[in-house]
């Protein structure tokens, strides 16, 4: 299980490395976030009857209320996944069912142990993957293959019997001269000095398409996955591959990875996780109020809300991986609430959020920083974008004010699409420069206020131009 070993203030800090102001809600989500933590240090009796602070984020679009949910996943190591509300409907219609959002946090969970578990049996796994590689650069003389179906076909049927997955028996095919030998002495020796790596080498892997196709829509709901039960049942479709070295390694170092993990135990540290640690972002709930329906031909939001409430209180959700309680996964609930207001969500479910943060429109000095100040910063991105042409892009502080100005006008003017509107701004600024840049020879381009007006300052003044452009 994961360990928060920070405090509120401290995962309020690295919030700021990604998202400018909302202190409010920034403040908010560190103590939800603690409060969990702190219950697992509390007796097991006390830990059931503790139950998350569930938040309820109300604020415009693009201020940041997504990016501050996924953040703060990624700084604790937590199973995350964002669903729209929309994308529900009651039961009985045909539509997502409501405890796919359960069963797709597992399915994360299940992803993030399975990487701290490879983590740590990986020494192991690479040297096996090297043994085989050493044998697939080196390989020995075929021997003739002695004909053993029946025997194979016992193997296999023991194997179904004792409940295991079904392998095909490995014959001894190859004779091994000295000559090879010493050739394979040879190849170990250089595979350990890294002297191959770009070397080519095919190799046998299972098909990455195999099992894709097929969603079972209806069996996935119920928990059930109808392409893992047949894959157990049926050989798994092999093909072959040339890559260099270092590409062959991780395909077999993943083999020989779970052939030294038990994924019973991969689940079900899975399902602790997800219970414990995970956090489920439900966005647009304002559109499943009563107000937000348009005509009584449409699918019920207040039955859509009530589907959701018991995930929400706390149930047991059947998965492929086993039952998963949704008593401490912790949910966060987001909209604008433009056209209705939290109070038209039933009452039941306006319990389960008790922790309200309203978050601000973003100003211009808000997109200054946005543009500057963050480790991903957008100016920063198109630097190193534009860099990888060989042309350094600096950009004035007189620019970067004008295009935060510029952006503050088009949310004024247009729809308010917050941050996002940064985005459109300068892509259509810096166009040409994306488009000639990889013709152009090595050289330096300062962006400017006036080169700021000249490429974009029309397009704002023309009010029906850049309704349709920016």
């Amino acid at each position: 299980m994961e360990n928060v070993d920070k405090t509120p203030k401290q995962i309020v800090e690295l919030l700021n490395q990604f998202v400018i102001g909302q202190n409010e809600a920034k403040k908010a989500i560190a103590v939800a976030l603690c409060n969990r933590y702190r219950r697992m240090q509390l007796p097991e009796a006390m830990q059931e009857e503790i139950t998350p602070k569930n938040m309820l984020m109300i604020g415009p679009t693009g201020v940041g209320k997504t990016e501050l949910a996924r953040r703060l996943a990624k700084i604790v190591s937590a199973p995350f996944v964002k669903v729209e509300a929309t994308k529900f409907t009651e039961v009985g219609y045909v539509g997502g069912d409501v405890e796919s959002m359960v069963r797709n946090l597992v399915d994360v969970s299940v992803t993030m142990e399975k990487d701290v578990q490879y983590a740590n049996v990986r020494a192991d796994a690479v040297r096996e993957a090297d043994k085989r590689l050493v044998k697939l650069i080196a390989p020995g003389k075929k021997k003739e293959k002695k004909n053993n179906d029946m025997q194979n076909m016992m193997s296999m049927l023991t194997s179904l019997q004792n409940g295991k997955t079904p392998e095909m028996p490995e014959e001894e095919t190859e004779t091994v001269t000295d000559e090879i030998r010493n050739e394979r002495l040879s190849i170990a020796d250089q595979l350990a000095k890294g002297i191959l790596e770009e070397r080519e080498v095919t190799v046998e892997m299972d098909d990455p398409n195999q099992g894709a196709a097929g969603n079972n829509g209806m069996m996935n709901q119920m928990g059930i996955d109808l392409n893992q039960t047949l894959s157990q049942m049926m050989p798994k479709k092999r093909v072959k591959r040339t890559m260099p070295v270092r590409e062959a390694r991780e395909v077999l170092v993943k083999e020989e990875s779970e052939k030294l993990i038990n994924e019973a135990d991969i689940y079900a540290a899975a399902i602790k996780r997800a219970q414990n640690t995970g956090i489920i972002f439900i966005d647009e709930i304002d559109k499943i109020t009563s107000k937000s329906q348009q005509n009584s031909g449409e699918v019920s939001r207040e039955g859509v809300q009530r589907d959701i409430l018991p995930i929400v209180e706390g149930t047991n959700v059947e998965t492929k991986y086993g039952s998963v309680s949704t008593d401490h996964i912790l949910f966060i609930a987001s909209g604008a609430f433009a056209e209705s207001k939290p109070s038209d969500l039933i009452a039941e479910l306006q319990g389960r959020f008790p922790i309200r943060v309203e978050l601000d429109s973003l100003t211009k000095d808000d997109f200054v920083k946005i543009l500057t100040e963050p480790s991903n910063a957008l100016v920063k991105q198109y630097i190193a974008l534009i860099g990888t042409d060989n042309i350094k892009v600096t950009f004035t502080i007189e620019a970067i004010d004008r295009i935060a100005e510029l952006a503050t006008e088009l949310n004024r003017e247009n729809q308010n699409i917050g941050a996002r509107r940064l985005h459109t701004v300068l892509e259509k600024l810096l166009e040409d420069i994306l488009y000639e840049g990889p013709d152009m020879q090595m050289g330096e381009i300062t962006i400017t206020e006036s080169y700021v007006n000249d490429k974009i300052g029309n397009i704002v003044q023309n009010k029906d131009l850049s309704r349709y452009i920016l």
